[in-house]
């Protein structure tokens, strides 16, 4: 039987507990809520479904995708200017018709102090830039290129800066040194933290307010009093079969769950039972992180019919974007010998073709006759020149592709996978939830707001909503930065 989402709060009496803010979910949204809240004289609890915090923040690089300002200290440390109406040209551009311009300018405002924020708790950034194509940096640099800057169309409409913040470590351990320090700036300001606590329902009242959470631990229900409000941080819904089959049907049977083993979309039911709205849930993010090495950017991405879809010096995500709309994610790189090289993320990748010629390559793989060739004719013309009348990769990555032997080297989505694991297809996330003001505060189909209820974090559809303008860092730098403004907004509704 299925737990209720909705409790009436005339049927409960009394509560077992009270709190001014109750707080469901302790990744990064949730931490930052808290903290903000806590910072204001508020008396906050914060339920964890898992043994301990962290959430997906915790699992990630910790890239913040951040500007404006002219700069953030970083970024102005290392010799780059960045203005907030740059910043909010590019993430318009990346978001196009499904961005919220309203989000997008709050957080291109805000973002410069954002960071101060995060160095202020003492997570480290190093003062050096990272200048390589790379998803993430391996050694300590804190600054680099994380997503379109340098490509088109992107560079079109905004000077490329580079905007991807990393705490500064040699490996990849981002995420745990920031909620490591966040986690304990909340500890030390008093929040009650209750892991292995689900919230399984909110207690909304006959006027439509919520007033509480029904937590459920070691198997027993109780109900939580939220003097001041609820705020849902409970991630997104990538690990629930049931939302993702209904609202990404296709883009779920090529790619691969990523994220928190909790990020089954607990917030967003309740939050729509409550009489929120939930938008963009056919959205998600996916990576064909096909780089680094750097110079396979060299080569060229064909379809089944040999024919090239997407600029190759493209982010991750906008490349599986383009990818995924080819005839059942069936797509290869072409590439020359002194550019071959093993990709980093992906193991075992299949070599479909080799040849000392482009014809042999084509008909080794079973390509339509001639359409390879045209491809690869059509592509070292141009390159020749440093130009892409197709696609406009950037000059800096054109080069003709004519020295033998050749590859074609397959990145399938139904073959793809990455180490120490055994998942076929890119790596995805969702991009859809609750429908929410800046301050966090949710609305409903109308536009009005459910009283005393708030959300943050992959929960809501927040500031990154399609995959093909996606950058790292908009997720954790949306979650933590709209996280605090919820707690701020939450701590300062005065309900009772």
């Amino acid at each position: 039987m299925t737990t209720p989402r909705i409790r009436r709060f005339e049927d409960i009496a009394p509560f077992d507990s009270s709190a001014d803010i109750v707080i469901c979910g302790y990744g990064g949204a949730g931490a930052s809520a808290a903290y903000e809240a806590l910072k204001l004289g508020a008396d906050v609890v914060v339920l964890e479904r898992s043994g301990g915090g962290g959430g997906a923040t915790a699992l990630s690089s910790c890239e913040m995708y951040l500007g404006g300002s002219g700069g953030t200290s970083l970024q102005k440390d290392c010799g780059f200017e960045d203005t907030t109406e740059n910043f909010i040209s590019y993430l318009t551009t990346s978001m196009g018709a499904a961005g919220d311009s309203e989000r997008i300018r709050v957080y291109a405002e805000g973002a410069a102090e954002h960071f101060n924020w995060a160095e202020s708790l003492g997570v480290p950034y190093k003062r050096a830039f990272f200048p390589n194509r790379d998803v993430v940096p391996y050694s300590d640099e804190s600054l680099l290129h994380t997503g379109n800057e340098r490509a088109s169309p992107f560079k079109e409409t905004s000077a490329p800066v580079p905007r991807g913040h990393v705490p500064s470590h040699e490996g990849d351990e981002g995420g745990r040194i920031f909620m490591d320090k966040l986690m304990a700036a909340v500890a030390e300001l008093g929040a009650r933290i209750e892991c292995d606590s689900r919230a399984t329902a909110l207690v909304q009242d006959r006027h439509g307010r919520i007033r509480g959470v029904v937590a459920r631990s070691n198997g027993v229900d109780r109900t939580i009093e939220a003097r001041r409000g609820v705020i849902l941080t409970c991630g997104g819904f990538i690990m629930n079969d049931e939302m993702t089959m209904k609202h990404l049907p296709s883009l779920r049977s090529i790619g691969r769950p990523y994220g928190n083993a909790w990020d089954l979309g607990d917030g967003i039911l309740m939050g729509v039972a409550a009489g929120g709205q939930a938008i963009n849930m056919g959205e998600a993010f996916m990576a064909l992180a096909f780089y680094p090495p750097e110079k396979l950017t060299y080569g060229v991405f064909v379809n089944k019919r040999g024919q090239r879809f997407v600029n190759e010096d493209a982010y991750l995500a906008r490349l599986a974007h383009y990818g995924a709309q080819q005839d059942n994610g069936e797509i290869y790189l072409f590439v020359q010998n002194e550019d071959f090289e093993p990709s980093f993320y992906y193991e075992n990748l299949r070599v479909a073709a080799v040849g000392e010629t482009v014809e042999e390559v084509e008909q080794e793989a079973g390509f339509p006759e001639g359409a390879l060739v045209h491809t690869v004719n059509y592509y070292n013309q141009h390159a020749a020149e440093k130009r892409d009348p197709l696609f406009h990769k950037a000059p800096d990555w054109l080069k003709p592709i004519t020295e033998p032997p050749f590859a074609l080297v397959s990145y399938r989505y139904d073959e793809v996978k990455m180490p120490l694991g055994d998942d076929i297809g890119p790596l995805m996330f969702t991009l859809g939830g609750l429908e929410v003001q800046t301050s966090g505060e949710v609305l409903t189909p109308d536009g009005d707001v459910v009283p005393g209820l708030y959300a943050a974090g992959r929960t809501v559809a927040g500031l990154p909503r399609s995959g093909v303008g996606y950058a790292s860092g908009m997720s954790v730098g949306d979650a933590t930065f709209f996280g605090r403004l919820a707690g701020r907004a939450a701590a300062a509704n005065g309900l009772n």
